[in-house]
């Protein structure tokens, strides 16, 4: 069941929720191996644990309400102590923004126990919970109402959103394009040898990209979705999983050019310490149709047929938790406000930046006055580490770009 209260949002967040279950880890020695910490039959002496909520709805939801923007969270919990907790913890930034949840009986709640002992990379242990049972109906057309933006977040954690090749999330995105909104979605990479690993996510976003106005995956999600053999090429020559040292701007161009020729107007590449990659549509007519978010006709025309890169802001990193959500919060936030492009880019990797000058995914989103007031004031940007042979810098904005012919 929902709330009682309605509360009218200009951007909604909708998608997987979870709870973070983070203990204190603090025997490890240097250069200690996980599998040397963690023995079979070993008691290992812990600190206490923290919680804090996971997931695209509070990462980036709460980012949003922290930059000022009135959100509707959408997520589903089960009716247990870790689906209390969730709710808690999102009112603890404001009691209406638990209004839009499911609690769904006799199920259980999404919850992520991360072990991170220092200096060992981290492992999670996620059970996806009630977010497997999500469905179209559990977005109303009532619950969009005066709402601009839909963002949807994470489906590969989200069983019934990848199933027979993403049917039931093309009936979601589909009923919110329906009601004019403008449409974002946002992925996960999932566990390779996992059902979701297993899916064909190139027939699931073929089948669901005509619905979506802005398409923000990272790169290595959508290497992994569009082109396995190249990413399991990289990953074995490379010994990792972890590509974004190897983004390039022909790779950039050509996963870009393939989304957009399924449907997206626009494509957002996430690229880590490497920054925001963007590619638009060439189309004026899809820019246009972009729903309540669209640029008007005097703005499309700087929107049109565009490759940009802003890089990243220089900050000293604390943590890199949802660093990509809150990434993402501020290009909504930025699209919402009615921003140039460039402006738009430098809002998101702002607020990704200030994301990272804290150890936990929100707490370091300021508002966003105050992000807009550190970008003018000449804060400076990280150099471009990729290898971006045919683009050329524009200094006014601080943004990379790759003119066309």
């Amino acid at each position: 069941m929902s709330g009682a209260r309605t509360t009218a949002a200009e951007i909604v967040i909708a998608g997987h929720i979870c709870l973070d279950v983070i203990p204190a880890i603090h025997g490890s020695k240097q250069g200690q191996s996980i599998v040397e910490l963690l023995v079979p039959g070993k008691l290992v002496d812990i600190g206490p644990a923290h919680l804090s909520n996971g997931g695209a709805v509070s990462n980036t939801g709460l980012a949003l309400h922290r930059l000022g923007f009135p959100v509707k969270l959408m997520g589903k919990v089960g009716d247990d102590l870790f689906g209390d907790a969730i709710l808690k913890i999102l009112k603890g930034y404001g009691e209406e923004l638990a209004d839009g949840m499911i609690v769904a009986p006799n199920e259980h709640s999404s919850y992520t126990i991360v072990i991170s002992p220092p200096g060992v990379d981290r492992i999670f242990l996620h059970c996806t919970g009630a977010n497997d049972t999500f469905t179209a109906d559990d977005v109303s057309t009532a619950s969009l109402k005066e709402a601009r933006l839909f963002h949807f977040g994470y489906p590969p954690l989200m069983r019934k959103m990848y199933e027979d090749e993403g049917a039931e999330l093309e009936r979601l995105l589909s009923a919110a394009k329906a009601q004019g909104l403008t449409i974002s979605l946002d992925l996960a990479r999932p566990d390779p040898d996992s059902p979701a690993g297993q899916a064909n996510w190139k027939a699931i976003l073929a089948r669901v990209l005509p619905f979506v106005d802005v398409f923000l995956p990272s790169f290595e999600e959508i290497l992994y979705m569009l082109r396995p053999d190249k990413y399991r090429e990289l990953s074995v020559l490379h010994g990792t999983t972890e590509l974004l040292a190897f983004a390039d701007g022909p790779l950039l161009g050509s996963l870009s050019e393939e989304l957009i020729g399924m449907g997206a107007a626009l494509v957002g590449l996430k690229l880590g310490e490497h920054g925001l990659y963007l590619r638009t549509t060439a189309n004026r007519d899809r820019l246009l149709g972009m729903g309540l978010c669209a640029p008007n006709e005097e703005r499309a025309v700087a929107w049109q047929d565009r490759e940009l890169l802003a890089p990243c802001y220089k900050v000293d990193v604390v943590g890199t938790t949802g660093a990509g959500d809150c990434t993402i919060a501020g290009f909504l936030a930025g699209l919402a406000k009615g921003l140039a492009i460039e402006e738009v880019l430098l809002a998101a990797v702002g607020t990704g930046a200030c994301n990272v000058e804290q150890a936990d995914a929100v707490s370091g989103i300021p508002s966003w006055s105050d992000v807009q007031r550190r970008i003018a004031s000449g804060w400076k940007q990280r150099e471009a580490a990729l290898s971006l042979p045919e683009w050329s810098y524009e200094s006014k904005h601080g943004i990379w770009e790759l003119k066309k012919a």
